[in-house]
């Protein structure tokens, strides 16, 4: 660790075993009157939904008839996407490379001996105001870690934290998981307002200095 350079460091941080760029799903806006029927009034706000399109699918007026029957070309069934970065902030590499790339670690409560610490960065910043345990409970039950032949594991808490290259959001998956090399691999998902994001991770390549670091 001593011989890393900054450029070592911030590979580790970006594209490594403990590091991820995903691109997640913007999922589509409901129409007023699916969210009347919902019993909702106007557009959704607060994480995952300020800072994205409105693309909620508006009438057009045919221009002839053949224009009620044909389908629209410019309708895609492809959804919109964002690029996302994953890390284990937990795992003893992405702390040293923090340290050595003299990187702003999340300000969270946490710390590597409380779980498995995995932080979501690049949801645009939303109008919300509270602590971070506060903004981050609405979302405790909209992640999980899966892995094969096992019970999927929700986060034991969420934190989220603004800063000007967008909103930190922070998983707190319990110890008691017990990931292990025997798991091979282990996906973390996570829905976040309009986002949906899953990456998956092989656990085991995840090993420094002999021993599996998440």
């Amino acid at each position: 660790m001593s011989d890393w350079t900054e450029e070592d460091a911030r590979q580790i941080l970006t594209e490594s075993p403990w590091a991820r760029t995903a691109n997640a799903t913007i999922g589509a806006l409901q129409t007023e009157d699916q969210r009347r029927e919902g019993g909702n009034m106007g557009l959704p706000h607060g994480i995952g939904y300020d800072g994205f399109a409105d693309d909620r699918p508006r009438p057009a007026i045919p221009k002839s008839p053949l224009d009620v029957v044909k389908p629209d070309p410019e309708i895609s069934s492809v959804r919109p996407s964002i690029a996302l970065r994953l890390r284990w902030e937990s795992a003893l590499p992405i702390r040293v490379a923090e340290l050595k790339s003299r990187v702003v670690e999340p300000p969270t409560s946490a710390d590597a001996g409380d779980g498995y610490i995995m932080a979501v960065y690049g949801i645009p910043n939303a109008n919300v105001k509270g602590d971070p345990k506060t903004l981050g409970d609405p979302l405790k039950s909209q992640a999980f870690l899966r892995r094969e032949g096992k019970r999927d594991v929700k986060p034991s808490s969420v934190e989220v934290f603004q800063r000007e290259d967008g909103l930190v959001i922070v998983y707190v998956f319990p110890l008691a998981a017990e990931i292990s090399s025997r798991d091979q691999r282990v996906e973390f998902a996570a829905r976040i307002g309009r986002v949906s994001v899953v990456q998956s991770f092989n656990v085991e390549q995840m090993q420094f200095q002999g021993r599996l670091e998440l």
